[in-house]
């Protein structure tokens, strides 16, 4: 270790002047990186499908001092991550981290499920993550300096479920695999590629699980039986290890995919 780090060991979390791209900014825990982000001093783009939306996580980040170039494209054609990417390079000069935070679910037993369903899940899930890192990942390579491409997983990815996840699991399995390959494929040249598996925590869609509600009750304490931290998730507990990824302090780790689940998948 050089004297220097050893002077300031908080450096290693320092994105000051970095330039972050996010997709699906408007959702749960892109909006989450967003401002995370934006606190910590980053420049951003921010790409999203809901104008409206994406003005208001726009007008957050601002809000925070960061400078935003907002795209109000989804990553769903390899055309639209290289617009994506090319609004980065326009505006900032480059794409120092990217954060794929798109992502669905359709919850259905396989026998009720239509393939045209299962496929629009993989497509949002795994084929668009796979996009953006691709055009993300040229720029990086272009720019020689690294860089850090962070997936959303999920403990699902992991552990199955019996309540109709075969779409969602498989999706984020497939993430989990594109994590760990393109970590090696990248390996020496200064990306990382990494992933967070959350487990429940506190968004629109699970804000049913936080409330007193006697059937909230009962799926809560149900579910906490096996969440050895004994609550649920809060999007604070996603920033921290976002920052990790995002920053000097995770450059020797790659392939890895970070549970923020309370030890969930660890019993």
């Amino acid at each position: 270790m050089s004297e220097d780090f050893l002077k300031n060991p908080l450096s290693l979390f320092d994105v000051k002047g970095k330039t972050a791209v996010i997709t699906g900014a408007t959702g749960a825990f892109g909006a989450l990186a967003a401002q995370v982000l934006a606190g910590a001093g980053c420049n951003l783009v921010l790409s999203a499908g809901g104008a409206e939306a994406l003005k208001k996580v726009t007008a957050d980040c601002e809000t925070l001092g960061a400078k935003v170039e907002a795209v109000n494209v989804r990553p769903s054609s390899a055309a639209n991550c290289d617009k994506i990417v090319e609004a980065a390079v326009k505006r900032f000069g480059g794409v120092d981290i990217l954060v794929c935070a798109s992502g669905i679910n359709k919850v259905q037993k396989i026998v009720d499920q239509a393939p045209e369903t299962f496929a629009e899940v993989m497509d949002v899930n795994v084929n668009q993550s796979w996009l953006m890192a691709r055009a993300a990942g040229k720029q990086m390579l272009a720019q020689g300096r690294g860089g850090k491409v962070i997936l959303m997983s999920s403990a699902r990815g992991l552990l199955g479920h019996p309540a109709g996840y075969t779409a969602y699991c498989a999706s984020k399995s497939a993430i989990d695999g594109i994590t760990k390959a393109l970590g090696c494929e990248w390996g020496e040249t200064g990306i990382t590629v990494n992933a967070i598996g959350p487990t429940v925590f506190r968004s629109p869609l699970t804000a049913w699980m936080y409330e007193d509600s006697e059937r909230s009750t009962t799926v809560r304490k149900g579910f906490l039986t096996r969440v050895p931290k004994g609550r649920l998730g809060e999007p604070s507990d996603l920033a921290g290890p976002l920052l990790f990824l995002a920053s000097k302090a995770s450059d020797f780790y790659t392939g890895h995919i970070l549970y923020a689940d309370g030890g969930y998948t660890a019993g």
